[in-house]
């Protein structure tokens, strides 16, 4: 049962230094220090329960983001719960509409980071006080209290709420069976911790075999830097998943995270094409609509909507933060079925694993309903911060079974690692600064 009004919204700059091992760091982003606006919402309710939201950064500039936290926190406070789920649309465009705050978005860069952090944590309370994870809390929610979670401002020339009803309603159809399965399998998964730009080949090769051990038969290769450079990175692992007849079981993708122009894209992808990649992620500009095309992630429904319109994208990444939370995420999934596009969510990052298993997993349960060219993202790092990680069983995601949405962070390591009076980095910034 929902309860409580909001009392309290606290925000804190949670800051990993990762770049000091080259986890992370790709052709844009050579030094990433893993990193999170971290968010807890209290109510007045006797239970207690808190609701808690990230979003994800790379380090400097979080607290922008957390400024932008607090410069929203008055649209939370002092509401009911029930009164923000009860309309959830309307809080969703309460926030995103602020008449002041909008003119630094509308629903993208750093208000929008905010945003998605701040609704993360009430979908966490909401949860939590139903008692089940988010993704069963959407599993279980009827169709029409799913659609009125969503706004379709700007994209009812694609998706009506009519449109969503209809794909909602005949996902119902085998739902209990596809949870079932998911149960049981789990939801198939790729891994990106090996092939990071920052790692040497010495150090790619013995993650590549660790990870084959362990049962991983999907990577990801990080590219865009130096073409020579790519070429013989992607043949280390393309020897070691294995010969081209095995590509049917072992696959190969890569990211450039948004480093080429449209010429100079067309151009490196027609010399890595030899070795077999599944897709090429951000090749250019997120904004660039007609630049995807001509290759043939991104801040907002509205722009998901024209990549689909125009057929620049053949897979599609959601993100749990650079989107409006569930809510945004929820416009993004039934879109993509609309136009039948398998979605394969971007899930590097602090707690970005933990947050979008539940969007992917509700997805094939009451949305999608397949699994073909279908595989979501998982990084091996940081999950230990977390009070409830993610569980990863024969390269699969096993569906979460505590209550909410898996964003709940460790209160030891929040302290040990907020910025800048954490104790790692009370030891980091004297160093660095000599």
């Amino acid at each position: 049962m929902v309860r409580g009004r909001i009392s309290r919204l606290s925000v804190r700059d949670v800051r990993f230094p990762t770049s000091l091992g080259g986890h992370g760091a790709d052709a844009m982003h050579t030094d990433p220090d893993y990193s999170a606006a971290y968010v807890v919402i209290e109510t007045d309710a006797e239970d207690g329960i808190k609701g808690c939201g990230i979003t994800f950064t790379l380090g400097k500039g979080t607290e922008v983001v957390v400024c932008a936290v607090n410069a929203l926190a008055h649209h939370v406070l002092n509401k009911d719960l029930k009164d923000i789920v009860g309309d959830f649309r309307g809080f969703y465009r309460q926030l995103t509409s602020d008449g002041q705050l909008r003119w630094i978005g509308p629903e993208k860069g750093v208000v929008h980071l905010a945003t998605a952090a701040v609704l993360n944590a009430v979908w966490d309370l909401w949860a939590k006080q139903e008692g089940k994870p988010v993704w069963k809390l959407l599993v279980d929610m009827d169709p029409r209290m799913l659609v009125s979670c969503i706004d379709f401002r700007y994209i009812t020339d694609v998706l009506t709420e009519e449109d969503a009803l209809e794909i909602l309603q005949k996902g119902q159809i085998g739902k209990k069976e596809r949870e079932k399965q998911m149960l049981a399998q789990g939801y198939p998964a790729y891994t990106t911790s090996c092939a990071w730009l920052g790692y040497s080949d010495d150090t790619l090769k013995q993650l590549c075999a660790q990870a084959l051990k362990d049962g991983w038969t999907r990577f990801k290769v990080k590219v865009g830097a130096d073409l020579q450079d790519d070429m013989r990175r992607c043949q280390i692992i393309r020897d070691m998943i294995g010969p081209e007849k095995t590509l049917s079981l072992f696959l190969q993708m890569m990211d450039a995270n948004q480093r080429w122009d449209v010429p100079e894209a067309v151009e490196w992808m027609s010399k890595l094409a030899k070795f077999k990649p599944l897709w090429i992620e951000e090749p250019t500009s997120p904004d660039d609509i007609l630049g995807h095309a001509t290759i043939s992630k991104c801040h907002n429904r509205v722009i998901f909507k024209q990549l689909l319109q125009a057929k620049a994208l053949q897979f599609l990444q959601i993100d749990s933060c650079r989107l409006g939370s569930v809510n945004e995420n929820l416009s993004v999934l039934l879109m993509a079925k609309k136009f039948e596009i398998p979605v394969c969510p971007h899930a590097g990052g602090v707690g970005l694993c933990e947050l979008v298993q539940h969007l992917i997993i509700f997805d094939y349960i009451s949305v999608s309903a397949s699994l073909e060219n279908r595989v979501c993202e998982y990084v091996d790092h940081l999950h230990e911060h977390f009070k409830y990680p993610v569980m990863i069983q024969r390269a699969s995601y096993m569906p979460p079974k505590d209550p909410g949405y898996s964003t709940e962070m460790k209160e030891e390591s929040v302290k040990k690692h907020q910025y800048p009076d954490g104790e790692v980095w009370k030891k980091l910034l004297p160093a660095q600064e000599n």
